[in-house]
């Protein structure tokens, strides 16, 4: 059951069984899985949670709570279709890609960029990404930001980096002092 779900990106939700685990202890959890069904809340989603379970597996945790019925995925609200485009794997709304297009724009052209630049561009979205989230968080988008081939490639993983940084509190905050840093080398 919890393989058709993106427990990362998903916000999840307590189930019946799941508030009467919470009361009762029935169900032998152990206490980092009890902590993460405590904490889901409706709004969180696994890469919220994952914060709270530092050093654990939260994309296991969450699986082994849907799979036990404790919670289930909560439908996030999207922008109608004609609302957003997709770039890459990433839906934005309109004005969020138009942002993005705008700083991209206004880098200097990718073959003016030297492949120092592009190791400390990537060096750079790596360790915010691991600052704002947590270590071993976010791993496919800091895979996708190591293996990018040139500066092109960065670019592209840019924008997930982005929108990344845009659902996060703390990281839509620094988002433009990271910006203005990255603006630099990318």
């Amino acid at each position: 059951m919890s393989e058709t779900i993106d427990l990362i990106s998903a916000a999840f939700a307590k189930t019946e069984t799941g508030q009467q685990e919470i009361q009762q202890r029935s169900l032998g959890l152990s206490p980092m899985v009890r902590r993460i069904l405590v904490l889901v809340d409706g709004q969180r989603c696994g890469r919220d949670l994952a914060t709270f379970a530092t050093g654990s597996d939260i994309a296991a945790i969450l699986g082994e709570l849907v799979d036990k019925g404790c919670i289930q995925a909560r439908q996030r609200e999207m922008p109608e279709k004609s609302d957003r485009r997709v770039v890459g794997a990433v839906a934005e709304t309109p004005s969020a890609a138009r942002e993005a297009d705008t700083f991209l724009t206004r880098l200097p052209p990718a073959a003016e960029r030297t492949a120092a630049q592009n190791e400390m561009a990537r060096n750079f979205m790596i360790n915010t990404v691991n600052t704002i989230f947590g270590q071993h968080t976010r791993l496919s988008l800091i895979e996708s930001i190591a293996h990018a081939s040139g500066t092109d490639g960065l670019r592209q993983a840019f924008l997930g980096w982005k929108e990344a940084m845009t659902e996060n509190r703390a990281g839509s905050k620094r988002l433009p002092e990271f910006m203005g840093k990255l603006v630099a080398v990318l």
